[in-house]
């Protein structure tokens, strides 16, 4: 037995040696040192919760001010004014399509209805039961897709109304 066990050993360590065994080609660069190249390709990366100021989110949403909470490839804000708490979600898919929103909005039982901002094809989309939130969801200027969603904690204003508004306004950065 336990030679068994030894020759187990001994075959797994070459089989880890060997997986581990390999060279990469090139020039290590300590983090920070990089030149333009692939390094630079990330630069923007996550400005895309910029594309609506702050200000411009609260104005739209009914509120003095909002704070971000989360910020990658969904960004979130919640402000508090007259309409109580609201929860702003803003995201982006770069190769996301409309289609396929439809698709994961219909199988979560949301509403989904075909409309336009600013003459691009979009979806307006509400969950059951829940008129205190609706979602926008938009094709990008160049590729992919982008939403905004918006949820009020007490009724009042339309949800929908603002997220439309929030959509154009990432539409038309000049905002």
């Amino acid at each position: 037995m336990r030679t068994a066990v030894a020759v187990g050993a001994v075959v797994l360590s070459a089989l880890v040696t060997a997986g581990c065994g390999r060279s990469i080609e090139g020039r290590p660069i300590p983090a920070g040192n990089g030149a333009g190249g692939a390094s630079s390709e990330f630069a923007d990366l996550l400005t895309e919760c910029d594309a609506v100021t702050e200000q411009k989110i609260a104005e739209t949403v009914g509120v003095d001010s909002v704070y971000r909470g989360f910020f990658g490839a969904i960004c979130r804000w919640e402000g508090d004014g007259p309409a109580g708490v609201v929860k702003v979600t803003f995201n982006w898919f770069e190769t996301g399509s409309l289609d396929r929103e439809r698709e994961a909005g219909e199988e979560l039982g949301y509403s989904v209805e075909g409309t336009t901002v600013e003459g691009r094809r979009a979806l307006q989309m509400r969950r059951p039961n829940d008129a205190s939130s609706c979602g926008v969801t938009a094709g990008d200027s160049t590729t992919g897709i982008f939403g905004w969603w918006v949820q009020y904690t007490s009724s009042g204003a339309d949800p929908c109304e603002a997220a439309a508004t929030l959509a154009r306004l990432t539409l038309n950065l000049s905002n």
